[in-house]
């Protein structure tokens, strides 16, 4: 564990010494729900005009499908949506379409439809043109209950961001986080599971011991983490749809840091009951383990690649925190990080070309990205105290935890390191972050 200015990391040393900095973990109470702030843009953002979606029926100040569109666009980081104040022209169908305003705005893309509510249910028509091109790409006709008019407004993010860009969007993947408060003197932790824009949050774990390292199942259906419930550390399994749970590790000593493997059978886990930390798999269905790393190190924070058949992970056995890559689970650990003293807790793009990790920088800690090919590293992130960093599905942002004053608050960013938003508590802290799979 590394203590900077009173703020522990939960990183390299996950679990062997947070029992000692539990204490120091307090935070003012806060609600779950996520608040969203965008704060930077890129120049070389796609120019595209949202029009206000027409409605028919009534609905709600936070039921406007063509708002949370455009909005998740602009959070994607690679769109620049035009404001409804500059628009020329409020067209709802392609046959009101004048081409000629939309070009005079610099406008390349355009996104018109009707929303129309029918008792409990909405039905939304929208269609995507090329502005200098005059053509539609993209007409759809969708249908939700109207208490699912986000995930309806996602859905649609989805379809327009793949038409223009070609690859898929993750505008209805979900984000799992843990939140820590003060309440009534005692020290509340909650898991929550929300959309990727901090709404619809959900408390799916309460407890008043720590909570930790959630990590998604490939089906999007479960969670794996840490819970202290016990009064030690041990890894569960959690059924969102039905919140069932299972303890699946509750050895003496360490069990920390599950990863789930693309298949959904094994989990990757840190465990010391051999007596030092070391990296397991574990089949989910036989309970059977496998040891993976045997080193008088520390083995931790592993994560597989996206066919299953190797890891990443942290260890020290160069002498302080690094990354490694396993390539197949009997290769011989190869050391992927070498750009300075602390490298950690790395995470796969979903390709397998690229790693994320925590990395330090002149006494900070910022978010980096390697080619595993090239050996290419680029430091992404500019704030101080940076860690878990979380990949979506799609490859095209990234998650991960800061400091802002005194509280913690979750920031998502382009791969690219351009465009960013954060997405802090209405009050407190915010902590370990897992992006979705695809949820289909």
């Amino acid at each position: 564990m590394l203590s900077i200015k009173g703020h522990n990391r939960v990183s390299l040393y996950t679990l062997v010494l947070l029992v000692l900095c539990i204490g120091l973990l307090a935070a003012p109470q806060a609600r779950g729900e996520l608040l969203i702030r965008i704060t930077e843009g890129v120049e070389s953002a796609i120019p595209i005009a949202v029009v206000p979606f027409k409605e028919t029926g009534q609905f709600g100040p936070d039921e406007n499908v063509s708002n949370i569109l455009r909005d998740n666009l602009q959070m994607s980081g690679e769109f620049n949506p035009l404001r409804p104040a500059n628009m020329l022209s409020l067209p709802s169908r392609g046959e009101e379409v004048f081409y000629r305003d939309w070009r005079m705005l610099g406008q390349q893309y355009l996104v018109v439809g009707e929303a129309v509510r029918q008792g409990d249910q909405v039905q939304v028509r929208y269609e995507v043109f090329t502005v200098n091109g005059e053509r539609r790409i993209l007409g759809e006709t969708a249908t939700a209950p109207i208490t699912n008019i986000r995930g309806l407004a996602h859905h649609i993010s989805d379809k327009v961001y793949e038409a223009i860009t070609g690859v898929r969007g993750a505008f209805s993947t979900r984000l799992a986080y843990i939140t820590v408060n003060l309440e009534d003197n005692r020290r509340i932790y909650r898991l929550h599971v929300s959309d990727m824009d901090g709404r619809r949050s959900r408390v799916r774990l309460e407890s008043n011991e720590p909570v930790l390292s959630p990590s998604w199942s490939p089906d999007g259906r479960s969670l794996a983490y840490v819970s202290f419930e016990s009064g030690k550390p041990a890894i569960y399994t959690h059924e969102l749809a039905t919140g069932q749970r299972v303890k699946v590790a509750d050895f003496p000593g360490l069990n920390s840091a599950p990863a789930w493997s693309p298949d959904g059978r094994y989990l990757l886990l840190t465990l010391s009951k051999d007596g030092n930390p070391e990296i397991y798999r574990l089949d989910l269905q036989t309970r059977a383990l496998r040891r993976l790393t045997n080193h008088a190190a520390i083995d931790t924070e592993a994560d597989w690649d996206s066919r299953g058949r190797g890891f990443v992970f942290t260890s020290d056995r160069s002498g302080g925190p690094q990354v490694y890559l396993m390539e197949s689970l009997d290769a011989t650990a190869k050391r992927l990080t070498f750009g300075s003293r602390y490298n950690a807790r790395p995470r796969f793009s979903p390709d397998g070309k690229y790693v994320f990790y925590v990395h330090q920088r002149e006494g900070a800690f910022h978010i980096a990205r390697l080619h595993i090919e090239s050996g290419e590293e680029t430091v992404l992130t500019r704030t101080r105290l940076d860690e878990s960093p979380s990949v979506s599905p799609n490859g095209r942002m990234l998650i991960y935890a800061t400091r802002e004053g005194e509280n913690s608050v979750l920031t998502v960013i382009s791969v690219n390191g351009g465009a960013q938003y954060s997405l802090p508590a209405r009050r407190g802290d915010v902590r370990d972050p897992a992006w979705s799979p695809f949820i289909n």
